[in-house]
């Protein structure tokens, strides 16, 4: 990664976010194509949980101060979370987290041991009451899209489905085209506001270790990170200035169960205390889509990119073919746009398009035959080639979220 990628500079000079006073500080909006650049990403870590056999919920962003009262964030976490505001004779706060949310959704219904381990997740907003001097871009904000989950599960299913959690985030970084910094196992430290409860920790850092050593990972064991309520894996990733921040977090807590009386009916027929696992793949949305700015420069892999092909008609006489073949992108759910001769030359619309995958290059042989010229992100040109091959092809690469432009029939 280079320092020239800055991605608060790059995010508004590819029209991805932008910031307004009037709106206020820590609170980014987002602009169409950074708008389709979230939307991909959310699609794709929903397809993952689907098929990691996780169900989604929704739950709202507001919660009576009791609930943080019993979780342990209004002890232990006030400093960060905004005032309560007074609403009909209650207390109510915007939520700092989302795991209290989903231990009441568990605890609404009774669960027997054969339903666990039940995998619970959202793309939920929270906030973070973050002092004005931290707040910056997309990596520090007060208003977070986080891709969050949580699982219910036995002391035996715990190992599992961390280690489950763990390939996700491996397997989202290999479609992402990110490199973890490090592997973090975040422990206690002297000083800060933690659970009083050694032997939860005792067990809870136990289990992460025995994870991270049949993992295979490698992982640094850092004091004073972890959270308030037990330790947790943490996938460091570095901005552009070297500077590090968590992007994906493995969690296993024995705290809120207990304090949100969690249970299930066991094998043989008593009430049993269930694990909760904490696990995120991707983190805050924001500071997930600022490291990937930052890491390829806003040439994002296909599936992600804003426009994923630009038609290059050579002249005024190939632009219906062009607007034809953008249609039928349009119609394998491909993003596409037409780049004609009103915005300059040939050369021009080349460099311009430069951090599009792929430009089609229509002139008047191709229009007739129905064949493309493309050329690659990368610097490659393909011969000319039937447009539907071209789209095929195209569209398969994006379907299997791969970070490579091209793959001929030999795999090349």
């Amino acid at each position: 990664m280079t320092t020239a990628h800055d991605h608060r500079r790059l995010g508004r000079e590819l029209d991805l976010f932008d910031t307004d006073p009037l709106i206020g500080a820590g609170l980014p909006y987002w602009l169409p194509d950074g708008a389709v650049v979230r939307h991909a990403l959310e699609e794709y870590i929903r397809a993952a949980e689907r098929r990691a056999g996780y169900r989604h919920v929704y739950s709202p962003v507001l919660g009576k101060r009791e609930l943080y009262e019993i979780s342990g964030h209004w002890s232990h976490y006030s400093d960060d979370m905004y005032p309560p505001l007074d609403v009909g004779g209650e207390q109510v706060v915007l939520r700092p987290s989302l795991c209290p949310h989903h231990a009441v959704i568990y605890r609404s219904r009774s669960h027997s041991y054969r339903e666990l381990p039940l995998r619970m997740a959202e793309l939920g907003g929270m906030y973070r009451a973050e002092l004005s001097g931290v707040l910056g871009g997309l990596t520090r904000v007060r208003a977070i899209q986080l891709n969050d989950a949580h699982i219910f599960c036995t002391l035996d299913q715990v190992e599992k489905e961390a280690q489950g959690a763990l390939e996700m985030i491996r397997a989202a970084y290999r479609a992402l085209g990110l490199t973890p910094a490090r592997y973090r196992l975040s422990l206690p430290g002297p000083g800060g506001k933690y659970v009083a409860a050694p032997e939860l920790w005792r067990r809870s850092t136990a289990l992460l270790i025995e994870v991270l050593d049949r993992s295979g990972l490698p992982y640094e064991a850092v004091e004073g990170e972890a959270a308030f309520y037990g330790p947790k894996i943490d996938v460091q990733v570095a901005d552009s200035a070297g500077r590090e921040s968590t992007l994906s977090t493995v969690q296993v807590d024995f705290h809120q169960p207990e304090r949100f009386d969690l249970h299930y009916i066991g094998a043989d027929g008593a009430k049993h205390r269930p694990v909760m696992v904490h696990r995120s793949v991707i983190g805050s949305v924001e500071r997930a889509v600022a490291h990937l700015i930052e890491q390829h420069g806003g040439a994002f892999p296909a599936w992600l990119a804003p426009t994923q092909l630009v038609v290059l008609p050579v002249s005024e006489s190939e632009v219906p073919n062009a607007d034809a073949l953008v249609g039928r992108c349009a119609a394998l759910g491909l993003r596409a746009e037409v780049a004609g001769p009103e915005r300059g030359s040939l050369g021009a619309r080349i460099r311009a398009a430069r951090l599009v995958p792929y430009q089609a290059v229509v002139g008047a042989k191709e229009a007739a035959d129905d064949h493309v010229a493309l050329r690659l992100r990368d610097g490659r040109r393909l011969d000319p080639r039937p447009a539907a091959d071209v789209l095929a092809r195209v569209g398969a690469l994006v379907e299997a979220h791969s970070t490579d432009l091209w793959a001929d029939e030999d795999g090349s």
